[in-house]
């Protein structure tokens, strides 16, 4: 059991929370929630003893094993991805070691009765009973378990981490958190950098192989899927819910409700005490009375309401051109890089109006189709866009081109045409751009601020093709609502490329899997591709273990 005692951080004279307590209990899996800004990170890093509280402190028994995901940094480039996930094990493997350098050492020293000698024998054996105590395991078999889990083919085992990108590191760092198979997992995002058959995997990793989990997370699937508590942190304190994400969030509607009511009551309270106050002041017969009221206000404890995000906004793209029959046209469509083939013989027609998804591991070639199809690749075969295709197209670094010598106000002002120009703040607020941040300019935002933006952007273009790749990675909760709804209403051709399943669902009514260097086209919905999807893994899981 971890237990969290009268947290507070303060900074620059604001307080982020104040007094915070809970208990961390032995199998919780446990959902951290609240909007941007509201102190999650900041709290996460705490527990995992990666920042210092201005008060309070987090107490656990003296062997506890706490792992937090971004904590440790993958930076030895010199190893291969197995030599690193292997690094899970290495405290083990450096204790027998250690094991093994003293017991050469007693067989060599023939100072039998000094203290030294004695102190040796007495090392090796708390050593020992230390490490026989641990279960024995096959460390490369469960090391190769978790990789193959999360992505990764045999042959990337002996491929060095260098030639891997940020989010495959990731995951490298993420296998040797599971491997160490601690006490308390922190997780901040993690299915961020990760394809949706690996989040299937983790999900039931951590359902039912971990101990304690906490997790931050915009994944409304995800967390539904592994929590059964949900805290949330609001206004410098924290509300604790025996309860998965869904179900929280009816309690906290029911808890709003009250508290909306029981502050009107108070506010009512309040005017007619003051009232009472005004109307009586130097009345000789009332001094006490009034005097009594005005110190009761003073002393009154005043109701607050918890933030609400106001998701009330509709967004609708605007309206375009109507496209030719067929927007998208692929066909006997190959590409290869050196002798390294992505796709080959891939056909697709995507027809006006139609929605698809795109799906399958990271790695076979999602990304690649949609670079051919917006001209960016060289390939063989055919590819083109229709007649009249007008495309609004998302690219996974969609950040890094937007001008940065424009302000916030301005990147959006200059796309944004008629009616919607008045609603130009309102749609920034949605997206968490307010107040004087929206005249930053683009140059200083964060690469997650950069991304919200462009998709403002691209939110308010007349386009009847939209392509986006990996949209809601640095979208909160409440942007990836807003965007999903207009999307829903969106009348032209949509192709998506993402792993976030509730964000995907009810969004496609056909799904191109990109498997085995093939394009596999399935008339299905998302919904139902996804759920069969998911059995057909959980079985793979199953055989696997």
């Amino acid at each position: 059991m971890i237990s969290v005692d009268g947290l507070a951080v303060e900074f620059s004279g604001t307080t982020l929370f104040n007094n915070v307590s809970f208990v961390i209990n032995e199998n919780d899996k446990i959902a951290l929630m609240g909007k941007n800004g509201a102190g999650k990170s900041t709290m996460m890093k705490i527990i995992a003893g990666a920042q210092k509280a201005t008060r309070g402190n987090v107490r656990c028994p003296k062997e506890t094993v706490i792992a937090y995901l971004p904590q440790h940094l993958l930076t030895d480039d010199n190893c291969s991805v197995f030599e690193e996930a292997s690094k899970a094990f290495s405290e083990i493997h450096e204790m027998q070691q250690e094991i093994d350098r003293l017991n050469k050492e007693l067989e060599t020293r023939t100072d039998y009765d000094s203290e030294e000698y004695m102190g040796i024998i007495q090392k090796v054996t708390d050593l020992g009973e230390k490490f026989y105590a641990i279960e024995e395991v096959n460390y490369d078999a469960e090391v190769e378990k978790a990789l193959q889990g999360l992505g990764f083919k045999r042959e990337d085992f002996t491929r060095p981490t260098s030639e891997f990108s940020g989010g495959w590191r990731m995951r490298i760092e993420l296998a040797k958190i599971l491997l160490q198979k601690p006490d308390l997992i922190l997780l901040d995002e993690p299915t961020n950098h990760v394809d949706i058959e690996s989040v299937i995997w983790l999900e039931d990793f951590l359902k039912n192989k971990a101990k304690a989990v906490i997790v931050i997370s915009h994944d409304k699937a995800f967390i539904d899927n592994i929590t059964n508590r949900t805290i949330e942190v609001t206004m410098g304190r924290i509300y604790d819910y025996k309860a998965n994400y869904s179900h929280y969030l009816q309690l906290r509607e029911e808890r709003r409700s009250h508290q909306i009511k029981a502050y009107q009551e108070q506010q009512k309270f309040i005017a007619d005490t003051k009232q009472f106050i005004e109307r009586f002041k130097g009345t000789y017969s009332k001094t006490n009375q009034v005097n009594s009221r005005e110190r009761m206000l003073e002393k009154l404890e005043l109701i607050e309401i918890d933030e609400v995000d106001n998701s009330s906004l509709k967004l609708r793209f605007p309206p375009s051109a109507r496209s030719g029959d067929y927007p998208v046209i692929a066909k006997e469509l190959s590409k290869k890089y050196g002798d390294h083939v992505v796709f080959k013989e891939a056909s697709m027609s995507i027809a006006r109006g139609e929605k698809v998804s795109f799906v399958g591991r990271n790695g076979e070639g999602k990304s690649t189709m949609i670079k051919a199809i917006m001209g960016e690749i060289d390939f063989e075969g055919e590819c083109a866009l229709g007649h009249n295709a007008k495309v609004g197209y998302f690219a996974q670094n969609q950040a890094s081109l937007l001008d940065p010598n424009l302000t916030v106000f301005q990147t959006v002002d200059e796309v944004a045409k008629g009616d919607v120009r008045t609603q130009i703040k309102n749609i920034l607020g949605q997206f968490m751009f307010s107040g004087d941040n929206i005249d930053k300019k683009v140059g200083v935002l964060s690469g997650g601020e950069r991304t919200r933006l462009a998709m403002v952007k691209l939110l308010l273009e007349p386009v009847n093709v939209l392509i986006l790749d990996e949209p809601t990675n640095h979208l909160d909760i409440r942007s990836k609502d807003v965007l999903k709804e207009a999307l829903m209403a969106f009348d032209g051709t949509l192709i998506l490329v993402s792993h976030d399943r509730d964000f995907l669902s009810g969004l496609s009514n056909k799904v191109f899997e990109f498997k085995e260097k093939r394009v596999i086209e399935h008339f299905e919905t998302i919904d139902a591709f996804l759920e069969r999807n998911r059995m057909e893994n959980l079985r793979e899981i199953q055989l696997k273990n």
